[in-house]
């Protein structure tokens, strides 16, 4: 029998990129995939825009970057027909390696149409994850919250290993939470302990220390989500490729902020893509609170190295090139060799 997708990938070490709103894009995910991320996840997809809307091939959330192949697609939706619809054009049309139930979204305009909601109604989504399970043949997955306003992942979490849910991530939090409070990763091993597929852990990963303790609570992989915005290293660190006590100078840090500007505006255009990346800028110099109303306010990638290289006191911050990294493969093979 072949091997699924996320068995694949956790037959090696590292993290996963979580799917973020805004930020878990295709320059972020090529970024994260290249530092040696187990798998990457798009920002949340509806599926009624695929099926109903007037969403196609180039919708910019979906559509992969060139060479991307190790990215699974999130949908969001409430409806059984419409996700499987939707799960067969995101494998269509984004080449999705997998595709996951996005059950843990919070946020208000997402209420009634699927996200955290689901949560109240676990009948309903195992409904869907059996739908979507017969529409295509690649894994799919749910990403799920400890519930609505109190436990109930372990309930929701069997629901859907018996839907068919080939893998489950877990963020350590309510609904009603939000984001507020800390993550409760007991919680998310009292999960990974009730099912027999795969648990990957979410919540409040901010640093290497931290994603090596939650790797010992019995998942079987730790999701990175605003701790890997301005720090892709995390993902080389933690699958081996890069020494945990090499941590990246400013030069280095400067060097990749800049190639992630060049990605950004080749991907939206300039401006667009300049105006995305004031959130991201001051997130790759941690130590340097002060150059954020320096970097927060640049219109074009010239303007991004010369106010780089006048805040470093330095002009040999490497230019950007067209040059990618070497691909995780090749490196995890290097390193294993």
């Amino acid at each position: 029998m072949t091997q699924g997708f996320y068995a694949q990938r956790l037959s090696r070490p590292g993290a996963v990129l979580a799917p973020m709103a805004g930020y878990s894009d295709a320059p972020m995910r090529q970024l994260a995939a290249e530092q040696g991320a187990r798998w990457t996840v798009s920002e949340m997809i509806s599926a009624r825009g695929l099926v109903l809307g007037n969403e196609g091939p180039d919708l910019n959330l979906g559509r992969p970057y060139s060479g991307e192949t190790q990215r699974v697609v999130q949908l969001f939706g409430a409806e059984a027909d419409i996700l499987a619809e939707g799960a067969r054009r995101a494998l269509s049309w984004f080449g999705a390696a997998a595709i996951d139930l996005n059950m843990g979204c919070p946020v208000p305009k997402v209420r009634g149409r699927g996200g955290a909601c689901l949560l109240q109604t676990p009948e309903l989504a195992c409904t869907l994850i059996g739908a979507m399970r017969s529409a295509v043949d690649v894994d799919v997955s749910a990403k799920i919250r400890l519930g609505w306003d109190s436990m109930r992942a372990v309930e929701v979490a069997q629901g859907l290993e018996a839907a068919g849910a080939a893998l489950i991530t877990v963020h350590g939090r309510t609904s009603a939470q939000r984001y507020n409070g800390e993550a409760d990763w007991d919680a998310i091993a009292q999960v990974a302990a009730s099912v027999k597929i795969p648990v990957v852990g979410s919540g409040d990963v901010k640093s290497l220390a931290t994603l090596r303790q939650r790797q010992r609570s019995g998942v079987a992989a730790v999701m990175v989500g605003r701790g890997a915005v301005g720090n892709p290293w995390l993902f080389a660190q933690a699958a081996g490729l890069r020494a945990e006590t090499d941590v990246p100078g400013d030069a280095e840090r400067a060097a990749a902020a800049l190639r992630h500007v060049r990605l950004n505006t080749e991907w939206y255009g300039e401006r667009r893509g300049l105006i995305q990346m004031r959130k991201v800028l001051p997130q790759y110099f941690p130590h340097h609170p002060q150059w954020r109303e320096f970097l927060v306010s640049l219109d074009t990638l010239e303007d991004v190295q010369r106010t780089l290289e006048r805040l470093l006191g330095s002009s040999e911050i490497p230019a950007v090139t067209d040059t990618p990294a070497p691909s995780f493969a090749t490196r995890y093979d290097q390193v294993r060799s």
